[in-house]
């Protein structure tokens, strides 16, 4: 019997390899994904490219004197990795002596492979909690602004990521589902931990031939799918919560409320009402108001509220939403709306945040959790929010409020990163590179030349996952995955495992990090315990021998589908001080901050295209996911690549707003906010409305000399503030800027070229 070929399991999905040679030649969808994403054809080629990282690298200046001033500018130096393990040994031993570990930044952030064991955020705070510890974040950039305010309103964060009402059930009840902030196919390509069959175009579908009609609010035409469908309202960005007003008034002064769920099931609704009324501050937020915010008709937002109150209605959120000035407002908000329809906790009926912001919302997950490397316990009590790395660095010891918290920024020595790249995670890469510069060492595990490896001290080549063992858990589907090694380890490079197995070997702490088990001992004992926690739902798994030769086994779904608030819409309370949703939050209120009061409210933003700075910067920026990779990852890769426009990130203009600068299909453009400017080319469509462009995030930084990104990195626009004193999360869609034909030589490209490398040493 022929063997099948070995399965690269992903975060964009699994794929069935084709080896040429001893090398990856192609990867071909896995049998039963109907809509395999096309992100993976990027891999073969990029494992082997010449930006891969080949050994172990030191920036000159550090290693000859120590010097932070040309970090991100200077040549590299190779060296042996006995050389390389000893010098990060001896600063994480220099900084914690000087210091304490107080001092490290443990800066990993996710998304760097879909592995349960080689998890490279998990692997880094395991090392770093065994060495004594470190500064951590809290939250993640995708919806932080909703991990601090949804535990004060509902108790949990249940409808974020997990435990959305499942797509059966939309299918069989919901007729009316209201998108704000759509519901993007290019998104569900992916899921945290991993997809294993794409499935949201089909639900759509079948949502769809069931007879519910969608509303796509939002800047993009495209956001939902055409073939849906989907009515498309185009309302000026970031004014979501305004138009959820309007909504809210329309249901109020027409008598279309559930007076008796809000009585039953919220607390707060009569000190909010004051607000929505006008009495409290003599502005109605009836529809005629919210349109001249919204900049679309009024009749078209009583219209939609009549719609929702007549039949059952789900309220979609998207997580984009909240990633913007006061983002907190538009998610509570849409509680608030609807708890006044009344349909929370009934099939098909309520809200959900992130529906087709990855794969995985919408599946309904069994009732355990799957295991994970264990990470220790960290013995420094600081940290900041995921989004104040570059208040951090440049302003220690200074104070700043957070989730009812007076807070102070620690003093940072040494910044450990292993997993995820902050050049492209972070707002104001021009204040992000200014404040990277404070650190005394910056130590990075990366398998390619981005802009993290560049702007590092000490560089060290890490694999990629297919080129180590692991085992994949597609969440979300119960589908668990043999990630068995396809290829060697290219060139120098070692697993983040085995690189960091080392250090702690050096600081005579080996033992402790590894716990005795090698890769395939971790890999037997973590499908050991997903064995166990299945089969205490009576959910078999095959052993290991098993598992590993077949390669993948998926469980069978839950037979049992719940609402989200199903149950407490039955009477379980929530775990908020009242037990019900707190549409005032007392315990918000108390903490004063004039920026997230005690309700939702409509706060304007301090970049849209009502503010005074849009008379400088008419345009607003819409910084989304990418089509072409899972954010930065890949951007050097042939997908990636063959989107560019003359070797830049290409951004869509209006064709109004582009015959009105002169701007022409296929033209290279500059964009430019108060913040920095940044090239890009131009694709002139009307899927995205008069008045904004949308350049999406994570094309690889590449600075000029005047500061200038070459390459069209979006982050280099966004201002670098947070959502409020509340969640202090990234307001990355808060952005205005102008576009401008770009006049003149044009500068080349870096980014895609290796840095400077010198003559190896040690």
């Amino acid at each position: 019997m022929t063997e099948q070929a070995p399965i690269l399991f992903t975060h964009w999905g699994a794929y069935r390899a084709t080896l040429r040679d001893g090398r990856l030649a192609a990867l071909e969808g896995l049998e039963g994904d109907k809509d395999p994403s096309p992100i993976g054809q990027s891999i073969p080629g990029a494992l082997v490219d010449r930006l891969r990282i080949t050994q172990p690298m030191v920036r000159q200046g550090w290693l000859e004197r120590r010097d932070r001033a040309g970090r991100g500018e200077e040549a590299f130096v190779p060296v042996s990795w006995e050389m390389a393990t000893a010098l990060v040994a001896g600063e994480l031993k220099r900084v914690r002596e000087a210091h304490g570990s107080g001092a490290i930044f443990g800066g990993s952030y996710g998304w760097a492979s879909a592995g349960r064991f080689h998890h490279a955020q998990s692997q880094l705070h395991r090392f770093l909690n065994t060495v004594g510890g470190y500064v951590a974040s809290v939250n993640t950039h995708s919806y932080a602004a909703a991990e601090v305010l949804l535990p004060r309103i509902i108790g949990s964060q249940d409808g974020l990521v997990a435990k959305h009402t499942p797509w059966p059930i939309l299918e069989k009840h919901t007729k009316l589902m209201v998108a704000f902030g759509g519901m993007p196919l290019k998104n569900t390509q992916v899921s945290a931990g991993g997809v294993g069959q794409h499935n949201i175009a089909e639900n759509l579908r079948r949502c769809r031939d069931a007879g519910m009609a969608m509303v796509n609010i939002s800047p993009i035409r495209e956001d939902v799918p055409q073939e849906i469908g989907a009515e498309w309202i185009a309302v000026r960005p970031n004014t979501d919560t305004a138009l959820m007003f309007g909504l809210m008034h329309t249901l109020w002064a027409e008598g279309l409320h559930d007076a008796a769920f809000l009585k039953s099931h919220c607390v707060g609704f009569e000190k909010f009402l004051p607000y929505l009324t006008g009495e409290s501050d003599g502005r109605p937020k009836d529809a005629d108001w919210a349109a001249a915010i919204c900049a679309i008709e009024a009749e078209t937002i009583r219209g939609l509220a009549r719609r929702m109150a007549a039949t059952r209605t789900m309220i979609a959120v998207a997580w984009s939403l909240q990633r913007a000035d006061h983002g907190e407002q538009p998610l509570w908000a849409a509680i608030t709306l609807a708890a006044m329809l009344g349909q929370i906790g009934l099939p098909g009926g309520g809200f959900g945040f992130g529906y087709g912001g990855s794969n995985r919302i919408g599946n309904a997950p069994h009732p355990f959790s799957w295991p994970a490397l264990p990470q220790g316990e960290n013995a420094v009590e600081d940290y900041i929010p995921v989004a104040r790395v570059a208040d951090m660095l440049l302003h220690p010891g200074e104070e700043y409020d957070f989730d009812g918290e007076r807070r102070r920024y620690p003093d940072i020595r040494l910044v450990y990163w292993c997993g995820g790249n902050p050049f492209h995670h972070q707002q104001d890469l021009n204040k992000l590179a200014r404040a990277w510069k404070r650190p005394e060492t910056v130590i990075v595990h990366e398998p390619w030349w981005n802009a993290m490896a560049r702007q590092a001290d000490i560089v060290l080549p890490c694999t990629t996952s297919a080129e180590r063992n692991d085992l994949g858990i597609a969440t979300g589907e119960a589908h668990l995955f043999a990630m068995r090694q396809i290829i060697a380890p290219v060139a120098g490079a070692r697993s983040d495992f085995d690189i960091l197995s080392d250090v702690a070997g050096a600081m005579g702490l080996g033992d402790e990090f590894t716990g005795g088990r090698d890769e395939m001992g971790w890999v037997r004992h973590l499908y050991a315990l997903a064995r166990q926690r299945a089969a205490s739902h009576e959910l078999d798994l095959p052993d290991f021998e098993e598992f590993w030769a077949k390669g993948h086994v998926r469980l069978p779904p839950p037979v049992k589908l719940k609402s989200l608030f199903e149950d407490f819409r039955a009477g379980q309370p929530l775990a908020t001080p009242s037990g019900k949703i707190e549409l005032y939050s007392e315990t918000i209120a108390g903490f004063g901050y004039a920026d997230c009061p005690g309700h939702a409210v409509w706060l304007p933003p301090e970049e849209w295209l009502g503010a005074e700075a849009a008379r400088d910067y008419p345009l607003h920026l819409v910084s989304n996911q990418p089509h072409t990779r899972l954010h930065s990852q890949y951007d050097n890769g042939a997908y990636a690549q063959g989107s560019k426009i003359q070797g830049r990130e290409p951004v869509w203009i209006h064709p109004e707003d582009a015959a009105a600068r002169g701007i022409e299909n296929g033209m290279l453009v500059k964009l430019v906010s108060a913040r920095g400017s940044c090239l890009a080319g131009a694709v002139i469509t009307d899927a995205v409305m008069k008045g904004a462009v949308r350049l999406p995030t994570g094309a690889w930084y590449d600075p000029g000399p005047d500061g200038m990104d070459l390459h069209g990195n979006a982050n280099v626009l966004t201002i670098d503030k947070g959502t409020s004193s509340l969640a202090q999360a990234p307001i990355a869609h808060s952005a205005l800027v102008e576009v401008r034909p770009f006049i003149g030589e044009v500068p080349p490209l870096r980014v895609m070229s290796p840095p400077e490398i010198l003559e190896p040493r040690g």
